[in-house]
């Protein structure tokens, strides 16, 4: 192996692996030209059209659609694993409703402390089945979270709701009409995959030491705790409230534009188009919004976009799932600090299935630095300095 040491500069490298494979994938890809989304080759339309959320999971662990003995086998193995030991409510009880305290990083925290419960949680040969009960104690686990930050008690789960149905009703602390419960699961569904993204990417880092599969999924949650990864959308609904109405959203946008601002919950490291998943929630959102009554919020985006795919289509710049996942979560009653736990929710299938093909042909992660420093230096001592 060559040792690199170079002036600073001198070699050329694309920073955050941009453009560099990591892997080879059956799950899922990204055609960021033509704005296309794919779960396994079909296209995410048809798969928030048609399917849930538990069938989802199931691509992307299996590659191939259920039939329905097998998708009645994984929701009943999900229904079993929903509930979580005492001792991880005690401590979102304890820690969740601090004014200061991030929701990921009790998720985070929760998370890892279900491995001490698990006593399969070190054998690698079971890695498959602990994917199947990380993925679906997660949203006892997010439900909890945002009970806890409202000042009220978490609900245990029902065994006889869908994933989507009980997480809101977890949530709410009621049954939710059919709509509702849709329109959960298409969120959870458009989180699922997306890419060798970096919290996918983290998570693999993790699993390829043969590190356990809740480690593994820790790894992604901190990454998508990041700013720069999960939160977008929380930041795109405190730019319509600083908007404030649709008349004042074309200027406040021109002369953000004008101003070079970051404009959030538009324009994507990989899209290059019109982001799939926010065209989906945005027919979701025209009737979520008439029902909370909060129509005000999808004028105002409404409005953005037209502007800023005026000014800045041309050069790629469309929304993204971020833009039109923050007014459908706030109508549907969720708090915005509970975005990005929501986001990891579905994106733990992606997680969890990229995990374990990680596994079926793993070689460690080993990429290398580019040494720019000092070469042979001598030691001074402490007094000399």
């Amino acid at each position: 192996m060559t040792i690199i040491v170079a002036k600073p500069g001198e070699v050329q490298f694309p920073k955050g692996m941009e453009g560099v494979i990591a892997r080879e994938t059956t799950k899922g890809y990204v055609d960021g030209q033509k704005g296309k989304l794919y779960y396994h080759g079909i296209p995410i339309e048809e798969i928030a059209e048609h399917s849930t959320y538990e069938e989802v999971f199931f691509l992307l662990m299996y590659d191939k659609l259920p039939t329905k003995d097998e998708l009645s086998i994984l929701e009943m193995r999900m229904r079993q694993y929903r509930e979580i030991p005492d001792a991880v409510y005690d401590f979102i009880k304890s820690r969740a409703g601090g004014y200061n305290v991030h929701p990921m990083s009790i998720l985070r925290t929760a998370v890892s402390m279900l491995a001490p419960f698990d006593d399969a949680s070190e054998e690698q040969a079971a890695a498959e089945r602990e994917a199947i009960k990380i993925t679906s104690r997660m949203a006892t686990i997010t439900a909890a979270i945002g009970r806890v930050r409202r000042g009220l008690e978490p609900i245990h789960p029902r065994y006889e709701l869908s994933h989507a149905a009980n997480f809101l009703y977890m949530y709410l602390g009621e049954d939710q009409d059919d709509f509702m419960n849709r329109l959960m699961d298409v969120l959870l569904i458009l989180h699922a995959d997306h890419g060798c993204n970096a919290s996918t990417f983290a998570t693999l880092v993790v699993i390829s030491t043969l590190a356990d599969m809740y480690s593994a999924i820790v790894g992604g949650i901190s990454a998508l705790k990041g700013p720069l990864h999960g939160g977008a959308n929380e930041r795109a609904m405190a730019m319509l409230d600083e908007i404030g109405s649709e008349k004042d959203a074309e200027p406040w946008i021109l002369n953000a534009i004008a101003k070079k601002k970051k404009i959030m919950g538009f324009g994507h490291r990989v899209y290059k188009a019109y982001d799939p998943r926010a065209r989906i929630l945005h027919s979701y959102a025209e009737e979520i919004t008439k029902r909370a009554g909060t129509e005000r919020w999808l004028n105002i985006a409404s409005t953005i976009e037209r502007v800023m795919i005026a000014k800045l289509g041309a050069k790629g710049i469309f929304p993204n799932v971020d833009f039109y996942s923050g007014t459908v979560m706030s109508s549907m009653g969720i708090e915005r600090r509970l975005f990005t736990p929501i986001f990891a929710t579905g994106r733990v299938a992606g997680w969890a299935a990229h995990a374990v093909e990680q596994l079926k042909d793993n070689r460690i992660y080993r990429p290398r630095f580019i040494y720019v420093g000092p070469v042979d230096a001598s030691y001074t001592p402490i007094d000399e300095r």
